[in-house]
């Protein structure tokens, strides 16, 4: 069996865009048929790092943010919206859906990669934000997300306190955003080039095609 191909992905849990791409980037793998040529590792990348944990509206954060008006924001929904379903993903906006803070899911998704849960606790904890109304910097969301996927909970969260834990996220925030990455997703193939954007299906099945083929 040859190398597999190493996929990183660099996202946030609180990004569409982030759900999106992987799903769009899943349906090519498995419309290619190489589900075990793959191995997919997730990597951190908070969008609004300095969010306070009472968190902000996500219509006033937006407009605060990207300047956009509440009619540009209802245009964007409604196409992320339409983009999930047709990956079978349920995008719930709702007026009081606020954005929070994900630097302890982050922790949680290092966490699971040593049990390769990592994936599974990914869009379970992106399910949760955006199909369930939850809040994903809560503990107790954290800790249903983690027994969900079958993860030692108590364990896990044990992690969100510890320095070692934190530093490991912050290093690795750092080492993706030295090597240029400033907008999620970003997918990197085999450590050497990148597709940035939720691409269509067709322009990831091209591109694995083509490195597989090497």
């Amino acid at each position: 069996m040859a190398d597999k191909l190493k996929i990183d992905i660099v996202s946030d849990v609180v990004c569409p865009w982030c759900t999106i791409g992987f799903k769009r980037l899943e349906k090519a793998i498995n419309e290619l048929g190489i589900q075990d040529q793959v191995e997919i590792e997730w990597q951190p990348f908070e969008l609004n790092p300095n969010m306070p944990v009472e968190g902000q509206n996500l219509n006033e954060h937006i407009t605060k943010k990207y300047g956009s008006t509440i009619e540009q924001q209802q245009a964007s929904k409604q196409h992320m919206i339409e983009a999930g379903a047709e990956l079978g993903f349920t995008f719930d906006y709702f007026d009081e859906m606020r954005m929070v803070n994900t630097f302890d899911a982050h922790i949680l998704l290092e966490y699971a990669k040593d049990f390769g849960k990592q994936t599974e606790l990914k869009m379970q904890l992106t399910k949760a934000f955006f199909s369930d109304r939850k809040d994903v910097s809560q503990r107790d969301v954290l800790k249903e997300a983690l027994i969900s996927v079958g993860l030692n909970a108590t364990e896990a969260l044990a992690l969100i306190d510890q320095p070692e834990a934190q530093q490991e996220v912050r290093k690795k925030e750092q080492f993706w955003q030295n090597l240029g990455v400033s907008s999620v997703p970003t997918i990197v193939f085999n450590r050497k080039s990148a597709v940035s954007g939720a691409q269509p299906v067709d322009i990831f099945k091209q591109v694995l095609s083509e490195i597989i083929a090497e």
